[in-house]
């Protein structure tokens, strides 16, 4: 579905590339999780799948950039938007009406939906999001959390092939960002959506991503399945990226020859593991301890 070869590209008030030499191919229905240090890249590598770069950033781009058969930089930017969903992190800068309810149909009509099949899709992406209740709010009185809701909701009623989402959580407390990836997992997985999420929360990507894709200094220092990426905690602590304790302490303990298993993405796993390495319940009176 996405298919970046060679790209290099520098902001035109730049004197240096952003990103360079990045090569990755992103299945049709995939759920790719993006990740890496401030500043590392992320978001421009994100702005080349959706079009933003080179159609609104202009600057010097080299390689080639294809999504769903397009080529981003022959491809008009309203052509790969019906391709192409984006949630960006301004999310009041994404919005162009006052309220949701609005929000909701500027999309659908813009794009020429039939007006028999928008009613339906309003109310499934609003129930979906959890936030029916908003359709008649201003969005100037929603929350942080809820203006995040509406961004995504607006985007899902769209359909998209491609959905590219740059830190959807960041407003948002922890049970609902669990429940933010949990409908992102199953849209990807019912309707065969491409999902693309920039997220600092790296315990979240990688028990809900296919692969993980670590940026490092503008260019791709991983890019595999998420137990292969946190094999390599050690080496993503060291460039930023902070990986679960659970998995930290499992892997240092592999490294010691202590543990030979599977790499731990969380909490519930590493204490699967630690039954597994301990006496019959030593870890049990271990916890109580602690």
């Amino acid at each position: 579905m996405i298919h970046i070869n060679d790209f290099t590209f520098t902001y035109r008030e730049s004197t240096d590339p952003v990103v360079r030499d990045i090569n990755l191919h992103i299945p049709a229905g995939a759920f790719v999780g993006i990740t890496g240090a401030a500043g590392s890249g992320k978001s421009t590598l994100t702005y080349a799948m959706n079009g933003i770069i080179p159609h609104c950033y202009p600057g010097d781009f080299y390689g080639s950039v294809t999504v769903g058969g397009l080529d981003t930089c022959e491809t008009a930017l309203t052509d790969i938007s019906a391709v192409v969903g984006s949630v960006c992190q301004d999310i009041d800068s994404q919005f162009v009406a006052s309220i949701v309810d609005d929000e909701m149909l500027y999309g659908l009509e813009n794009f020429g939906v039939p007006h028999d099949e928008i009613e339906a899709r309003v109310a499934e992406a609003l129930d979906d999001m959890g936030i029916g209740s908003l359709r008649d709010r201003p969005i100037d009185s929603l929350s942080g959390g809820q203006k995040q809701k509406v961004a995504i909701a607006s985007i899902l009623a769209l359909h998209p092939k491609v959905l590219v989402l740059d830190e959807p959580t960041a407003e948002l407390d922890p049970a609902s960002s669990v429940g933010v990836f949990e409908l992102l997992a199953r849209y990807a997985r019912t309707h065969g959506t491409t999902v693309v999420v920039v997220e600092q929360k790296i315990a979240l990507l990688s028990h809900y991503a296919d692969m993980l894709v670590i940026v490092d200094g503008g260019r791709i220092r991983f890019a595999d399945t998420p137990a292969n990426v946190l094999a390599h905690s050690d080496e993503l602590l060291a460039i930023g990226v902070n990986c679960p304790r659970s998995t930290t302490l499992m892997n240092r303990l592999a490294a010691d020859g202590i543990y030979d298993g599977a790499v731990c993405r969380n909490v519930e796993e590493a204490c699967t593991a630690l039954d597994a390495l301990v006496p019959q319940g030593a870890l049990a009176e271990s916890r109580v301890v602690a």
